[in-house]
């Protein structure tokens, strides 16, 4: 098989496989290519989503708690209703994807989103603050046109890496908001304003105005697929290959390994036609009922999505109830909001490194091994993050006193094997289902949402001892991930 000859990752040149017209490499480092600049769009837009989507997180423990009398049962009721939107929004934006693309569908979310971003001051009871929360929600749907954008642009020997970079880079966004809304917030405060508006106007100030810039700049300079408009994406297929039925017939392979256009100041190199898997010759298409079932129903798309219900499910729950944790075990006069929140931030900023870092090794892996390197690695990571958790829970409620330093220490090596779990799981969806990558993407990010949901309630059922959640997390965790290893997947 070719692809198992290639080694590394270009992040340079812009190699084009003319078979779909998707790019080869990862030239994230110009913008002068349509491949870099959606790329990059990819990422913006989903990380702005963080801003408004997670803004409550770090402030909700102390400050907004205390101003709409809320009590910690209503704070985490709160949080599970935030994650009952995004559910939902997800199954549906994977459809929406499929049928209108990615492109389209990132921006309106974005400008959706922005709207009861800017109404979050309005909040003034329980009632108030579940409604806010659950139509800030819909931004968790921007994941979904995230991942099935980055797929549309990337081939399959660079996809799992970029995807992984878009999601982790786009998932950073939930460290990056604790440390914006509570420095913002502290910032408002030591000017004069009472608590009761600096955390109002902290909402007008940052959320609303990047989400706006993120949607207008996604309709003016993105593009929707690398033919053009998302409605000639068959022509990228029928360009590169002929087709009887289903499945390719022949190719048109020429002698020399490469072809270069120095027409511009961008150099392109196209590869040579190979086609080696159903991701060669795949294209959106739209979800018709019959298509529904048939991929609801087939063990493969549950591979994943299982997996991410285990490690997207768990990251989600520690962004939301880490830092009342934190400030409810450590609570003391040098131990406050501002502390515990920028602590559980590191949870979500291991995404910068440590997602992207499960992608990349999914390719290489994928090199040498094919699709089960993908499958195992993800297998291996889940079981990792599980017993990590178990050992953090054991940890906490072990010890009268825990320390901080070893909690954090948990924290951290927790954060790398989840994060980096969740981007070799989207290393490997897109060999699952390929032709309604957008639906797939939908069902994953959904499932991972109601992961999200799950452990979230174990937060809320189990708030004492403040340990008993985090082991009950990691017994589920590697309990799914051991299951899902009989479940086959494709060579290639």
């Amino acid at each position: 098989m070719a692809f198992l000859t290639s080694s590394g990752i270009n992040f340079k040149d812009v190699v084009v496989n003319p078979a779909n017209l998707k790019c080869s490499s990862l030239p994230m480092f110009s913008l002068r290519n349509q491949y870099s600049v959606n790329f990059h769009l990819s990422w913006l837009g989903f990380i702005v989503a963080f801003l408004s989507w997670f803004a409550f997180a770090p402030l909700i423990p102390d400050v907004i708690k205390e101003d709409l009398q809320l009590t910690s049962t209503q704070v985490r009721n709160s949080n599970v209703v935030s994650l009952c939107a995004t559910l939902i929004v997800r199954f549906i934006v994977g459809s929406l994807v499929d049928r209108f693309g990615p492109r389209k569908v990132m921006a309106g979310l974005l400008i959706c989103g922005a709207i009861p971003s800017g109404l979050a001051g309005t909040a003034h009871t329980a009632n108030g603050l579940y409604i806010v929360r659950f139509f800030i929600g819909i931004l968790g749907g921007t994941f979904v046109a995230c991942q099935a954008w980055t797929t549309a642009f990337f081939d399959k020997n660079v996809v799992g890496t970029a995807n992984a970079l878009a999601g982790g880079w786009g998932n950073a966004g939930g460290g990056i908001t604790f440390i914006i809304m509570i420095a913002l917030y502290n910032s408002l405060i030591s000017d004069g304003l009472a608590p009761h508006v600096a955390w109002r106007a902290a909402f007008v100030i940052v959320p609303v105005p990047c989400l706006l810039t993120v949607a207008a700049a996604t309709l003016i300079w993105g593009t929707d697929h690398p033919a053009g408009r998302w409605s000639d994406r068959h022509k990228a297929i029928a360009h590169g290959i002929r087709v009887a039925g289903q499945l390719p017939v022949s190719l048109e392979n020429e002698d020399d390994s490469t072809k270069k256009d120095d027409s511009s100041d961008i150099q392109v190199t196209v590869s040579p036609v190979q086609v080696e898997s159903e991701l060669d010759y795949a294209v959106n298409e739209p979800v018709t009922w019959a298509l529904a079932v048939k991929i609801i129903t087939r063990p493969l798309t549950w591979l994943p999505a299982l997996a991410y219900l285990s490690a997207f499910g768990y990251e989600l729950a520690m962004d939301a109830n880490l830092a009342n944790v934190l400030f409810s075990l450590y609570e003391s006069p040098t131990f406050g909001q501002t502390q515990a929140g920028y602590i559980a931030s590191i949870f979500g900023l291991l995404n910068i490194i440590a997602r992207p870092l499960g992608g990349y090794f999914g390719d290489l892996l994928y090199k040498k091994f094919g699709v089960p390197g993908k499958k195992y690695l993800l297998i291996i990571l889940g079981v990792m993050q599980g017993l990590l958790s178990i050992g953090l829970g054991l940890y906490i409620d072990s010890n009268q006193h825990p320390s901080l330093t070893i909690v954090i220490v948990f924290l951290v090596l927790t954060g790398i094997v989840c994060d980096a779990a969740n981007g070799a799981n989207f290393s490997l969806v897109p060999h699952c289902n390929p032709c309604s990558n957008g639906f797939m993407s939908g069902i994953v990010g959904g499932v991972g949402n109601f992961g999200g949901i799950m452990f979230a309630m174990i937060f809320r059922f189990q708030p004492m001892p403040f340990g008993r959640a985090f082991w009950i997390s990691g017994i589920i965790s590697v309990g799914i991930n051991l299951l899902i290893t009989i479940i086959r997947v494709p060579s290639v």
